[in-house]
């Protein structure tokens, strides 16, 4: 069988990120602000959704999302492929910094834990850090699993492809 490039040697368990949370503060995202999180709290923030890997257009100043996503994304766990080499195979890939949170206009989907933590809200119930399970943000129709959406290897004009999902 051939090796498809895209995806990584090893197989990533969506569930592992959640599987040694000893050296975690429970609720750390109610008692630390985003700048003074660590590597491991700021990752385990992501909620597994795959909202920002779709392909977004700025038109008139405001970010219209499409669902046309990124080749790497898996959509049926809805995580990255490539992960780790994600910003070496991808030029524009987004990292998600403090700076990126607070840009405008706003490219990350209203759900993502991110901005709500900055904005001073709390996670959704439905959040993998308070369930304890990866799954739960497929489960509350959260992710983009099950939605209708275009390889962007198949598509020519992304404004054709514009959504209102009102998650975004």
């Amino acid at each position: 069988m051939e090796k498809d490039e895209n995806w990584l040697d090893e197989p990533y368990d969506p569930e592992s990120r959640f599987a040694d949370m000893g050296d975690i503060e429970p609720e750390f995202w109610l008692k630390k602000p985003l700048e003074k999180m660590n590597k491991k709290e700021w990752e385990l923030l992501c909620d597994g959704c795959g909202k920002c890997c779709l392909n977004k257009l700025e038109i008139k100043g405001k970010i219209k999302f499409t669902n046309t996503y990124c080749r790497f994304l898996d959509t049926q766990s809805c995580l990255c492929k490539i992960y780790p080499e994600r910003f070496r195979k991808v030029n524009d890939c987004r990292d998600i910094t403090i700076q990126a949170i607070r840009e405008k206009p706003r490219w990350l989907p209203k759900t993502c834990a991110y901005v709500l933590l900055d904005e001073g809200k709390d996670l959704p119930n439905w959040h993998p850090l308070k369930t304890g399970k990866a799954a739960s943000v497929h489960q509350a129709k959260a992710s983009l699993k099950g939605r209708t959406l275009i390889n962007e290897s198949e598509v020519e004009d992304y404004e054709n492809y514009i959504v209102e999902w009102k998650d975004l």
